[in-house]
This record gives C-alpha cells, sequence and structure tokens, in this order.
C-alpha cells in the first residue's frame, strides 16, 4: 500500500519509524508529566524518566540516523532562521522536505528545555524524596537549595509547554502556506517530493 501511495502521489519517506515512535512517545510522556505534576509522584517520576531516555536517543539518532533526523539536515545559523521566519510573516516562505530553519530551531529549543527539565527533576528528586540517580549527591545538600531547584523544574516545565503550542502554531501555519498534512506525515512517514 505505501509502495503503491509512493509511486501515484510522487511521495517519499522523509521521517523514519524511530524519529516517528520518538516524536510521538515524547509528546504522551511529557504530557503525562506535566499533567501528574503533584498527583502522583510515581507516574510523575516514571514520565520524567522516560523523556529523559528518549531525549538520549533523539540526540545519538540526530548523529547516526536517517538524513532528515540528523541534526546536520536542519540546523541553520541565527541570521538563516531569522530569514526564514521574515519570509513566513510575507508569506513566501520556502517548503523544505525535512524541518525547516524555524522547525530545526524549535527541535534544538525543546532539547534543551527538556533536559533542564528533567535534569532539574532528577535533582528535585533526589534532594526531597532521597530516590533516583542523584540522591546519593543531594543527600547532604544545603537546605536553601530546594526551592531554586523547585523553580527551575517548573519554569522550563512551563517553558517547555509554551514551546509545544508555538511548535503547534508553526506546524498548523506550514501547513496552510505548504497546502501539505504536515500531522499526517508524522504519522506515515511520507511527504510530497514536489506540491502542485
Amino acid at each position: 500500500m505505501v509502495k503503491i501511495m509512493l509511486e501515484n502521489n510522487n511521495a517519499v519517506r522523509v521521517w523514519d519509524p524511530l524519529v516517528r515512535v520518538f516524536h510521538w512517545t515524547l509528546a504522551l510522556a511529557f504530557l503525562t508529566a506535566w499533567l501528574t505534576e503533584d498527583d502522583w509522584l510515581e507516574l510523575h517520576v516514571s514520565a520524567g524518566y522516560t523523556v529523559l531516555g528518549l531525549l538520549l536517543f533523539r540526540v545519538v539518532w540526530g548523529v547516526i540516523g536517517t538524513r532528515h533526523a540528523r541534526f546536520t539536515d536542519f540546523l541553520r545559523s541565527p541570521a538563516t532562521t531569522l530569514a526564514y521566519l521574515k519570509d513566513v510573516i510575507g508569506v513566501r516562505a520556502r517548503r523544505y522536505l525535512g524541518h525547516n530553519p524555524a522547525g530545526g530551531a524549535m527541535v534544538i529549543a525543546l532539547l534543551v528545555s527538556l533536559a533542564i527539565t528533567t535534569l532539574s527533576g532528577l535533582a528535585l528528586y533526589g534532594y526531597k524524596e532521597f530516590s533516583g540517580p542523584l540522591a546519593d549527591m543531594l543527600y547532604t545538600a544545603p537546605d536553601w537549595l530546594g526551592n531554586p531547584l523547585e523553580s527551575i523544574h517548573e519554569f522550563f516545565a512551563n517553558f517547555t509547554l509554551l514551546l509545544i503550542l508555538l511548535h503547534l502554531a508553526g506546524v498548523a501555519l506550514a501547513s496552510l502556506q505548504h497546502r501539505e498534512n504536515l500531522v499526517r506525515s508524522m504519522f506515515n512517514g511520507l511527504k510530497q517530493q514536489e506540491l502542485p
């Protein structure tokens, strides 16, 4: 079926299965962690560990993965990214088969924000609950450390949510401007080589 689609519709495989599974699993794990913040600590921590594992995978896959999964395919200079955003505003942005410059910048922003969120969460878990891989290191930490750790963790969790909302808006805008369903392509991995 996919082979027929590729031949008949000028579609090409862009997102490999690992990128797609990573993307949707990360979305689910982050949503779970964000929603269970204080109420279900075990589920919150498990979701956080899942996010951290996925981040580690994505960094490795960003170096050795398939063409459009690699950082070298979509990392652009800040000047190129700003020029692309100006073109988006002017409704003349170039279409990219993989991530566009703004999408590439968003990938990095999300990875960094999620890394800070999970690492501060690990530290907070070790400090407050005396659990996790950092517990021994934080067992004798000073009393004043708890509030800053909690503030950092909460700030970056909420900042990540803001980035996700901006990501969704960018996906919707690019889908409209280029008349293609980017959400569907993140499910089936396919995009049209050339648009009509």
